[in-house]
């Protein structure tokens, strides 16, 4: 208690100047990590996450993007104790609770992964994930695994079909110029992309996303995505820069790009807008 007490006093007399350089300082190796994510540089990258949590130990988005690269990596034993620290700091994170309960289930605690399961309230969008974590835990089978090498579908009639599991809640796709794809993922307010080679990762991930649906690109490779839960549509450049390019759009859905010209459909509204970008 003595400890709390001090840092909390240290942090009053703590000039706010210097509270800003701190959170500047993080976010500088947050994006780094990111930058090194993007490139398949995962032990660079999670590098550079840790280094922003020793910064600030608050930053709920380095713990997640840490989390998911031990996920991915499949270190389940390093990936448990850091989405651990997300339910502790920011409990109602249900998409970190429900990777708590996974990982846990993998690593073969299920105690705790039922704890953490069970956490998730009908009202998330991880609920029917949780449920269904839940049954297989209690009826002794195995969790489908969050990344699946890339495999055939049907070796017999489709030998150049490929299955991809474990993607939450995929609505909007879109290639680029290279064939990656782009996958919007609803449910976990984030955008996947596969690159040709079948390896995947997280695009983007930020609190601006909410619910995105409709994916477009432009020869740029600035991304378009259409934010259904925050009435909005968002541009995401290939380096992962967000901005809001058109809001107050009630409900957008599909977008499709012809040129420079932005189709965007309204479903709350009931129309389709056009939208002219500028380079």
């Amino acid at each position: 208690m003595l400890k709390r007490i001090l840092i909390l006093l240290i942090l009053m007399f703590l000039p706010i100047s210097a509270m800003a350089q701190i959170a500047n300082e993080a976010r500088l190796n947050y994006n780094k990590g990111i930058d090194f994510y993007k490139i398949g540089q995962y032990e660079k990258a999670a590098e550079y996450f840790r280094e922003a949590i020793n910064i600030s130990p608050d930053f709920i988005d380095a713990y997640y993007n840490l989390g998911s690269i031990y996920e991915f990596l499949e270190q389940y034993q390093s990936a448990l104790p850091v989405f651990e620290q997300i339910f502790i700091r920011q409990p109602s994170d249900f998409e970190a609770v429900y990777k708590a309960a996974y990982v846990a289930y993998k690593l073969g605690q299920k105690e705790k992964a039922l704890q953490y399961a069970t956490a998730i309230p009908k009202s998330s969008s991880q609920y029917n994930s949780a449920k269904k974590l839940i049954s297989q835990i209690k009826s002794g089978g195995v969790a489908n695994p969050m990344k699946v090498p890339l495999q055939s579908i049907d070796t017999v009639t489709a030998q150049n079909s490929y299955l991809f599991e474990g993607i939450q809640g995929p609505t909007g796709m879109v290639t680029d110029d290279l064939g990656n794809l782009y996958v919007a993922c609803y449910a976990d307010n984030s955008i996947t992309k596969i690159y040709t080679t079948g390896q995947r990762v997280i695009f983007v991930k930020d609190k601006r996303i909410n619910g995105p649906i409709g994916l477009a690109i432009d020869n740029a490779g600035n991304l378009y995505v259409a934010n259904y839960g925050n009435n909005n549509v968002l541009k995401v450049t290939k380096n992962g820069i967000i901005n809001i390019l058109i809001a107050n759009i009630d409900k957008p859905y599909g977008l499709y790009l012809k040129g420079n010209m932005l189709f965007i459909s309204s479903q709350g509204s009931n129309s389709v807008l056009r939208y002219k970008l500028h380079n």
